[in-house]
C-alpha cells in the first residue's frame, strides 16, 4: 500500500526542471551549439565589441568573453584577472606549479568564473586543452632572469610563438594580446628584450591582427623594483645605485596596464594589429625614484655608486654557474646581469608611439597611491616619522 501511495504521489506532482550549467550560463554559443536570440553572440567581427550579453555588467553578468590568461599567477596577472572578472568574463587560468598558486584568483570572480587549469608549457596538447573553450588569449608569460630549466628564449620567445600558432589553428580565437616590454629590440644588449622583440615578430607573422602592448617598468604592491630596493635599504642601511642611477625610465602603475589590456579588448577592433607603448606620465632617473622610495619609508638616503662594469662583474658568477652546479641558484634581485644590461640605456616611450591616450586611459602618477605599499618598510611602523627631514630618533622622545 505504501509503495502504491508513493507512486501516485510522484505521478501527481511533476518533477522540477533540471537545467544544465550551459543553459544557465551560455558562455560560448560557438562551442555549445545554443541558438537563441536572447543569447546570440554580440562579439564584433574585428573585436569583442559590446560586451554585456546578460546582466548589468557586474561580476554576475555574462560578458561573452572566455579568456585564457597565460601567466595569470604573476605580478600583472592578478590585476588583469580582477578587471576581467568584475565585468562578468570567464577566465581560464593555466598554472604549472602548486595547486595553491591560483588560489587567490578564484575569489575575484563569481562562482565558477575563475577556472584554474593545470598544464605543461612544453606539452602542446596540454596548451590546446586550456584554450579549447576560449575566444580570447592573453599572454603575460615573461621572466627577467634565467633558470636551469627555462632560458630567456624559451620563456619570452618560443612560448609566445607557440601560443600564436595554436591560436591560429584554433579557429575560434577572436583576440590575441601579447604583453611585451618597453625597449624590446633585436639590437638591445639585454637578452630578455631581444627575446621579447623576436616574440613580437613571430606573433605578428602568425597573427597579423594581434595586439602588442609594451609596458614600461611596472610598480605596485608586488613589484620587482621598489620592493627589493626597500628591503635592501632596510636591511643594510644603504642602497647600491648602478651607473650612479642616471638611467631614465618611465614607470607605470600596474593597474593601469591591466586597464589598458581590457580597453584594447573592449574596443571595436581598432587596436588589432597595433603596438602600444605604455609608460607613466612622469620620467624619473633611477636616483630620483630611489629618493622617492626613501621619502616614503622615511629613512635617510644612503647610496653607494656601483659603476656598470663592477655591477656586471658582481652579477656574472651566477650566469656562469647556472647550468654547471647540480642545484638551483638564488633568484637575482638588484644584481641581475640581464637587468643591468637593460638599464644601460634609457627606457622611454617613443614620440610617435601609440600610448595610453589612444586607449582612452589616463595613467596614475607614481608619487602617491601607487607606491603607498612602501609604508610597510618603515622601521617604526606606519606612523613612524612625518618626513625624511623630521625622522624620529630615540633622542627625540621625552
Amino acid at each position: 500500500m505504501q509503495t502504491i501511495s508513493r507512486r501516485l504521489a510522484r505521478e501527481s506532482f511533476p518533477r522540477p526542471a533540471i537545467y544544465s550549467l550551459k543553459s544557465l550560463y551560455p558562455i560560448s554559443d560557438q562551442y555549445y551549439g545554443a541558438y537563441d536570440r536572447r543569447y546570440a553572440s554580440t562579439l564584433a567581427t574585428r573585436g569583442v565589441g559590446h560586451l554585456v550579453r546578460k546582466g548589468t555588467g557586474g561580476r554576475s553578468s555574462v560578458s561573452g568573453i572566455v579568456a585564457t590568461v597565460f601567466g595569470a599567477t604573476g605580478f600583472l596577472g592578478r590585476y588583469l584577472v580582477q578587471e576581467l572578472a568584475k565585468m562578468g568574463s570567464q577566465v581560464l587560468v593555466p598554472f604549472r606549479g602548486s595547486e595553491d598558486a591560483p588560489r587567490h584568483l578564484k575569489l575575484m570572480g563569481d562562482l565558477g568564473q575563475i577556472v584554474p587549469m593545470k598544464y605543461n608549457p612544453r606539452d602542446e596538447d596540454s596548451i590546446k586543452a586550456v584554450m579549447a573553450k576560449a575566444n580570447v588569449v592573453i599572454n603575460l608569460i615573461g621572466r627577467e632572469y634565467e633558470t636551469r630549466n627555462y632560458s630567456f628564449e624559451v620563456v619570452n620567445h618560443h612560448m609566445a610563438e607557440q601560443l600564436a600558432k595554436i591560436s591560429k589553428e584554433h579557429g575560434g580565437i577572436m583576440r590575441f594580446i601579447q604583453l611585451s616590454c618597453l625597449g624590446a629590440s633585436e639590437s638591445s644588449p639585454s637578452r630578455m628584450l631581444q627575446a621579447k622583440a623576436a616574440a613580437e615578430e613571430s606573433i605578428l607573422r602568425e597573427l597579423p591582427e594581434a595586439t602588442i602592448l609594451r609596458p614600461a617598468v611596472m610598480l605596485g604592491t608586488e613589484d620587482r623594483l621598489l620592493n627589493p630596493w626597500a628591503q635592501f635599504a632596510k636591511k643594510y642601511n644603504f642602497l647600491p645605485l648602478i651607473g650612479n642611477g642616471s638611467t631614465k625610465i618611465q614607470p607605470v602603475y600596474v593597474a593601469d596596464v591591466a586597464s589598458a589590456v581590457v580597453a584594447a579588448l573592449k574596443d571595436d577592433g581598432s587596436s588589432m594589429g597595433k603596438v602600444y607603448e605604455l609608460g607613466g606620465p612622469d620620467v624619473y632617473t633611477l636616483h630620483q625614484l630611489a629618493e622617492l622610495m626613501y621619502e616614503v619609508i622615511r629613512e635617510w638616503p644612503h647610496y653607494v655608486n656601483v659603476p656598470f662594469p663592477i655591477a656586471k662583474a658582481i652579477s656574472t658568477p651566477r650566469e656562469l654557474l647556472l647550468n654547471k652546479v647540480p642545484f638551483p641558484l638564488p633568484t637575482p634581485s638588484i644584481f641581475n646581469l640581464d637587468l643591468i644590461h637593460a638599464l644601460s640605456s634609457d627606457k622611454l616611450v617613443s614620440q610617435d608611439a601609440l600610448t595610453f591616450n589612444d586607449l582612452g586611459i589616463v595613467p596614475h602618477k607614481v608619487k602617491g597611491y601607487p607606491i603607498e605599499f612602501l609604508i610597510q618598510y618603515r622601521k617604526g611602523g606606519p606612523n613612524y616619522g612625518s618626513t625624511v627631514s623630521e625622522r624620529v630618533t630615540p633622542e627625540s622622545y621625552p
